[in-house]
């Protein structure tokens, strides 16, 4: 491989990495996004920051941390950086990895602890404001739970006036359920792409030294 091809090489990952710098700054600004405007942590008391816009965040702040170290090993050819971003890219792989077999594994548990919250939030909607907010935010096109019996004093305003409407954990299930195979291919693309942008980065450091002793560095 010549000085073109590692030219070539270089600036495919800085631009790889570009992307998903822009993509990372995309998700975080979402995520800062739903903090402001939305306050679903309340639902689940035990755990009020387990809410849709600080995963953004998490997500966002990581892809743009790694994607930074991608860049600025690339285009500057520095082997300690290029090698920081192998490593963040395998950990974050590893740790997918591990997750989708947690959630494959305590699928029923997850279920059991997320309608055990919810259901303690609803006893709260009369006596919290912020639990009431949240639920009446959510509650456009669902109601409660599994459907209006959730709410044993009768379903509140927020609720659509059809008797029969499902719930809003029901449909978030049902939605999951019959958008798997997407959210599955997804998953194995993103994957291959966090293969292909190591496979690029050790190819790249190894590359490096290769033209160090050629040039006699």
């Amino acid at each position: 491989m010549g000085m073109s091809s590692l030219k070539l090489l270089k600036y495919v990952l800085f631009f790889f990495n570009l992307l998903f710098w822009i993509c990372g700054c995309c998700i975080l600004g979402f995520g800062i996004y739903l903090l402001i405007h939305n306050n679903f942590g309340v639902l689940f008391h035990n755990l009020p920051s387990l809410t849709l816009g600080n995963v953004f965040v998490i997500v966002g702040s990581i892809i743009m941390v790694v994607a930074f170290l991608g860049c600025m090993g690339s285009i500057k050819e520095n082997k300690c950086l290029l090698m920081s971003f192998f490593i963040l890219l395998l950990i974050i792989l590893l740790a997918e990895v591990t997750l989708a077999i947690l959630l494959f594994v305590y699928e029923q548990k997850l279920n059991e602890y997320v309608a055990k919250g919810l259901t303690d939030s609803i006893h709260r909607y009369h006596s919290d404001n912020s639990t009431k907010a949240a639920w009446d935010s959510i509650q456009s096109f669902c109601c409660g739970i599994n459907g209006t019996s959730d709410w044993t004093s009768g379903p509140p305003a927020s609720c659509p006036s059809d008797r029969k409407v499902e719930g809003c954990y029901a449909k978030a299930r049902l939605w999951f359920h019959s958008n798997f195979l997407y959210i599955g291919i997804i998953t194995i693309c993103v994957c291959v792409i966090e293969v292909l942008g190591m496979s690029f980065a050790l190819t790249l450091n190894c590359q490096i030294d290769k033209t160090s002793q050629t040039i006699g560095l």
